[in-house]
């Protein structure tokens, strides 16, 4: 279920937060960022998902501009930094027309999310003050100081001395908000101060003197003013950052004052993760840090642009730099591949909820053409090419209205693209000579090219005959297509990728495309360099002759460690573990499920029979426990130490008591009436015909490449010598599964000792 509505339901069902009521908030202190959208978009899914159940909801959003300006713009004229400390609603507009610095910076805001399909009441703090609405919070907050205070030390650890008091007052003399301290509370008027030294942002004037709190001179402060905005607004659902929502945190005792001190439940919360410029950094509205959302939105369609903050789980980080790189590009493929599931299935799907919630206009009633945005991007580049007759002869039929709209708006910002982020060297022109990349295609890769060319003499192809024919042939000599069509970007431009391949091909001159893939086939593929050598030992193990047949893609990585001392346990291996279960916050398993590594063993499962949604091979098994919070098993040093390196690297590993092992050791697949005991099963199972499993001359001792291990081969803190295995299939490279042994290996030698006795690989 995607996630919106599975809050919804938890929000209905709970009983506890009506009316419903959908908030958040931003302070204007610049120009703001793209980051700043998550919110609006998050609590926009969330709020259309209660509507559709058939609930009465309010949606609003609130502009915090009673803050103070508490850093400088690097974008301001440098007259505006006798504003640093003011009230951002009381400095004036760097450009004319607005009511002031923050509903200019607010406005921009308002007109990128509202091209989203957001449409928030808008609520302005400084109005509210105004208007007197947070009066009686304010009269609250400050005769119930002494329990503000308790709260402040007991949630936030914040000793907050006896004459402190959670208000600031607009300064009558300088006109600051950022300076001021109040220090005492008559009941009708507080004692303030405007202190010079309070802040190293700004400079208070030294005015003392007494104000009434009420009617807009000033506000509380930040976290009890947050627990007042609950209250006086009636929020009842309401998520925030991540650098809110740490315990102890400001949102945690936020929630405390608004129950304890407002009489007001705390609204349902979420935490949800930052939007980050380049290089994982959170973006800044007053720093300048990251992509203004007006920058963004010029550059993206509105659904495009919904959809890349719509598709990520909440709890996940979106990093995206739009600048020098092809982010845009596969972002328009991910929203056609969506699109396609939306009108296969329905709503059945995530991918599909997903690309429905990301629409800002009506959605088609079928399927509509969408032009490859990457192929719309390569023919703008070259001259003499009428795009809608292009995208016709694609498409093979005439182009629908809607679906030249479509084109229309995809040329328009493909040109925005190519003007404003393409990379350098965009153009997919062919080059002068064969490139290195293209000589250091493998040989299959290479004989395929020879194949097309013999497929380009035999007749004048139409476009999507030859992409079928293109994709036939690379399952013929059984290579991926991925890497099939990457052979023939390569060898022609020396890119990896590039539009659709029949139409590419096509459009160049069929003689030199055929003498260019000749040519690649006679250069010399470079010798691999590889971190293992290959082990011919049959005496020890090897892959059988009808299994190697029909999967000549397996490789399996070998190694010998003896004289181990394994343990329960290892503080380091166990904080090594949390620190990974952490990088992954905001896994799903949607996330797992599109794991090359995931795929490829999900398919050797269907091919032999398993049924992988209830047999789930070891990397996806684990990594799940991860996105569905559960706890890891912690079984040894040894065990724990690997399954490690399984949820990092995504390939299969374990390792066997070698003293249990009888060699030699073989890969097959099984045979009827063939039998093994599996850890933690008291009965004895039965190998069903043709499944994956490992052997000794005493029976198989794993099944199912590496998802159970037998009883007879367990290892435990007895163990002395181990036999370790890493294996891949189909996508899943020679070099990862070495990798993965490497790292089994270094692990294991870390945490349990011993020496190294053989390590290698069987292909």
């Amino acid at each position: 279920m995607f996630w919106p509505d599975r809050f919804a339901s938890e929000i209905i069902k709970s009983g506890k937060y009506r009316p419903y009521h959908v908030d958040d908030m931003k302070t204007p202190s610049g120009r703001i960022h793209v980051g700043a959208l998550r919110g609006v978009i998050v609590h926009d899914l969330i709020f259309k998902a209660l509507k559709e159940k058939g609930k009465k909801v309010d949606y609003t959003w609130v502009f915090n501009d009673m803050d103070p300006m508490d850093a400088f713009p690097h974008y301001l004229p440098e007259k505006f930094k006798k504003y640093l400390g003011w009230p951002l609603f009381k400095i004036p507009s760097p450009e004319p027309g607005h009511q002031s610095f923050s509903r200019l910076y607010a406005k921009e805001f308002i007109d990128v999310f509202k091209k989203l399909g957001c449409r928030p009441k808008i609520i302005w703090s400084s109005e509210y003050y105004q208007q007197g609405k947070f009066n009686q919070a304010i009269t609250e907050a400050l005769t119930k100081v002494k329990k503000v205070r308790k709260l402040y030390q007991e949630i936030s650890g914040y000793d907050k001395p006896k004459d402190w008091y959670p208000f600031q007052v607009i300064c009558p003399q300088c006109g600051k908000v950022g300076t001021t301290m109040v220090y005492d509370w008559d009941g009708k008027k507080v004692s303030f101060a405007c202190k010079k030294d309070l802040v190293a942002w700004a400079e208070g004037c030294g005015y003392k003197g007494k104000i009434s709190p009420f009617n807009g001179t000033g506000k509380l402060m930040w976290k009890v003013d947050w627990a007042a905005h609950w209250k006086v607004i009636g929020v009842t659902v309401e998520g925030a950052g991540k650098d809110h929502m740490s315990k102890g945190g400001s949102h945690d005792l936020s929630s405390a004052i608004c129950e304890q001190v407002f009489n007001y439940p705390p609204p349902f919360a979420f935490l949800y993760e930052w939007f980050l410029a380049r290089g994982g950094t959170k973006m800044s509205s007053s720093k300048g840090v990251g992509v203004s959302a007006r920058e963004v939105s010029g550059a993206l369609p509105p659904q495009i642009l919904r959809f890349l903050i719509s598709k990520p789980n909440y709890r996940k980080a979106i990093i995206f730099d739009p600048n020098n790189n092809e982010s845009i590009l596969d972002l328009f493929d991910e929203y056609d591949h969506f699109g396609v599931e939306y009108f296969q299935e329905g709503t059945k799907s995530d991918f599909a909820r997903i690309w429905q919630m990301s629409q800002v206009g009506p959605i088609p009633k079928s399927k509509p053409f969408y032009p490859r945005f990457r192929d719309v991007a390569n023919y703008l580049q070259q001259p003499g090419i009428n795009l809608e007759r292009k995208f016709t002869e694609i498409k093979g039929i005439k182009l629908s209205q809607l679906e030249k709209k479509i084109l229309k708006e995809r040329i328009y910002y493909a040109r925005i693209w190519l003007k404003k982020y393409a990379p350098k060297e965009l153009v997919y022109a062919v080059v002068k000579k064969v490139s290195k990349e293209a000589k250091n295609l493998v040989l299959e890769q290479k004989q395929y090219l020879v194949k097309v060319a013999d497929l380009l003499n035999v007749k004048a192809w139409q476009p999507e005959e030859l992409q079928v024919e293109l994709y036939n042939l690379a399952k013929k000599l059984k290579i991926p297509p991925k890497k099939a069509f990457q052979a023939i970007y390569l060898a022609l431009t020396g890119k990896s990728y590039g539009p659709k391949a029949a139409w590419f091909l096509l459009d160049k001159d069929k003689k030199f495309v055929i003498k260019r893939f000749k040519e690649v086939q006679k250069t010399k593929e470079k010798k691999k360099e590889y971190l293992y050598e290959i082990i011919d030992r049959p005496d020890l193990f090897s892959i059988d002759q009808q299994f190697k047949q029909k999967y000549p893609s397996v490789t399996v990585g070998l190694a010998i460690i003896k004289g181990v001392k394994i343990k329960k346990e290892d503080k380091k291996l166990e904080q090594e573990i949390s620190n990974f279960i952490h990088s992954q916050q905001g896994l799903t398993t949607q996330d797992i499920g599109q794991y090359p590594e995931i795929k490829s063993y999900r398919r050797i499962y269907k091919e032999t029979g398993v049924d992988w949604h209830s047999k789930r091979p070891s990397p996806e098994a684990l990594l799940r426990r991860i996105a569905q919070a559960k706890p890891l098993p912690n079984v040894n040093t040894c065990v724990d130490a690997y399954n490690l390196v399984v949820m990092k690297k995504r390939v299969s590993a374990g390792a066997f008591n070698l003293d249990q092992i009888k060699f030699p050791t073989v890969l097959r697949f099984a045979k009827k009436g063939e039998k093994i005991h599996l850890l933690g099963d008291k009965e004895i199972t039965d190998y069903n015909l043709g499944e994956v499993a490992y052997f000794d001359k005493i029976e198989g001792y794993n099944i199912h490449f590496n998802y159970k291990d037998a009883q007879r081969t367990r290892v435990t803190e007895k163990t002395k010598n181990l036999l370790i295995n890493a294996e891949g299939v189909y996508e899943i490279s020679r070099n990862q599964v070495e990798k993965s042994l490497k790292e089994v290996i270094e692990m294991i030698l870390k945490y349990c000792g011993g020496k190294l006795e053989l390590a290698g690989i069987v292909q």
